[in-house]
């Protein structure tokens, strides 16, 4: 046998999302084959910048920056089509212009319908506990695969079963909205011609990528999955309810790919310097509100999707520390270290403490989580800059040792460091 020179890596994010993974992927992506995305929908996004141009990525791979290289959108990817066709038009303003040969996308994803995005909102605003969903639907269009009654990007390609499954669909979903929401029902017609002139738009981009992506690595070709999200948004370890509806750990790649895991060589992490999550749910180690207003100021600190102010807090180790485990991080890339420069004291928050109990293990009693009090460790910050230092050497000393002590807690090491947003801000360190 031929020895493997391609490596396939997954790349995700370590924390609640919005750890700098579309730079990230966009760096990492220059070396590898085909880049490929296996969940979420256009709830996540990943914000880009190269040279004085800013792209902001909901569904494609950022890697669609890089002409010669193969974006794939995997089965385990819920697709709002209409969302999809504005990104791709977005992009060709911008000199971008997305061809089939450069995007795959599997005709298993299932297709977000409107009436998915309806019932997100309206279901949202009869919650007592609001789970801070962005209302494009991707809840209820995972439900709605679970339920088995989806329609997936194949079904757009064919009018007879775009038909049925749509009559199914409405006959079950028109009464609900018009009975327990008192709202307008779907018109069955308008609907229909709108998903089957979705078909014939992106009908050339639609393929099994399943069989594409095997072949390709048959072939010795190497593959970056890219993850969206965090850790803690995954459906089942993350700080449920207030979550996403799809396994963003690295375990998902395989359902949401249709590649084996003996086919995995790496998985990478995306981490914050600090820590951040959008929407509700706990957050143990969140700044007090004008510290909080300063590093969401400074860092940016605002959802790619939906421009909401994220909330902030220090580096969580225990978190991050679970995240190592299950999904079985090999490296680090520690992002956005120069929000941080200028600060006196840096705190790491290296256990919990509930009820006189202290737990440095990621809790899973919802309570205690809610109610837990971070126990910090102090460690001294630095005033000299270090945006776009790009030689681990030439960093202030104590931000040296910022690296060096969470690459001691986290048990992993820190190859790569993030100090800015551009893509040539970065340091490798081996």
């Amino acid at each position: 046998m031929s020895k493997k020179k391609s490596v396939n890596m997954v790349v995700v994010g370590a924390q609640w999302g919005d750890e700098g993974k579309g730079k990230l992927i966009d760096f990492l992506s220059q070396d590898v084959d085909i880049t490929a995305r296996y969940q979420g929908g256009n709830n996540a996004g990943h914000t880009v910048v190269v040279g004085e141009k800013e792209y902001i990525f909901h569904l494609l791979p950022s890697a669609i920056l890089h002409k010669k290289k193969i974006c794939v959108i995997g089965n385990g990817v819920v697709i709002d089509p209409k969302a999809l066709l504005l990104e791709m038009s977005e992009l060709k303003k911008k000199g971008v212009d997305v061809k089939p040969e450069q995007l795959k996308v599997s005709g298993l994803c299932h297709v977000v319908m409107p009436y998915h995005r309806v019932l997100d909102g309206l279901r949202e605003s009869v919650r007592k506990n609001k789970i801070g969903t962005t209302g494009r639907g991707i809840g209820p269009c995972y439900s709605d695969k679970v339920a088995r009654c989806g329609i997936r990007m194949v079904d757009l390609l064919n009018p007879r079963v775009l038909k049925a499954k749509l009559e199914d669909n409405l006959t079950e979903k028109n009464e609900t909205f018009s009975k327990v929401f008192k709202q307008q029902a779907f018109d069955f017609d308008e609907l229909y011609k709108e998903y089957l002139n979705y078909g014939k738009l992106l009908g050339a981009y639609v393929c099994d990528t399943s069989l594409f992506l095997n072949r390709a690595i048959d072939k010795k070709k190497s593959v970056l999955f890219e993850g969206a999200q965090g850790a803690f948004l995954d459906i089942d370890f993350g700080t449920y309810p207030f979550v996403t509806s799809s396994n963003t750990i690295s375990g998902g790649v395989c359902p949401g790919s249709g590649v084996a895991p003996t086919k995995i060589d790496k998985i990478l992490a995306a981490v914050k310097a600090y820590t951040t999550r959008v929407g509700e749910g706990p957050f143990p180690t969140e700044f007090t509100d004008d510290f909080e207003d300063d590093i969401r100021a400074k860092g940016k600190e605002f959802g790619a999707t939906t421009g909401r102010p994220r909330r902030c807090g220090w580096f969580d180790s225990v978190l991050v520390n679970y995240s190592v485990m299950i999904n079985g991080i090999s490296e680090l890339a520690i992002m956005k270290l120069d929000v941080l420069d200028g600060l006196k004291e840096i705190k790491i928050c290296t256990a919990y403490e509930y009820k006189g109990k202290r737990f440095t293990d990621f809790p899973m009693d919802f309570e205690v989580l809610s109610d837990a009090k971070p126990i910090y460790e102090t460690v001294a910050g630095w005033s000299v800059p270090t945006r776009g230092v790009t030689e681990f050497k030439k960093l202030p000393r104590n931000a040296q040792r910022y690296i060096k002590r969470l690459e001691k807690l986290l048990g992993v090491s820190i190859r790569y460091v993030s100090t800015g947003s551009k893509r040539s801000e970065t340091i490798i360190r081996y």
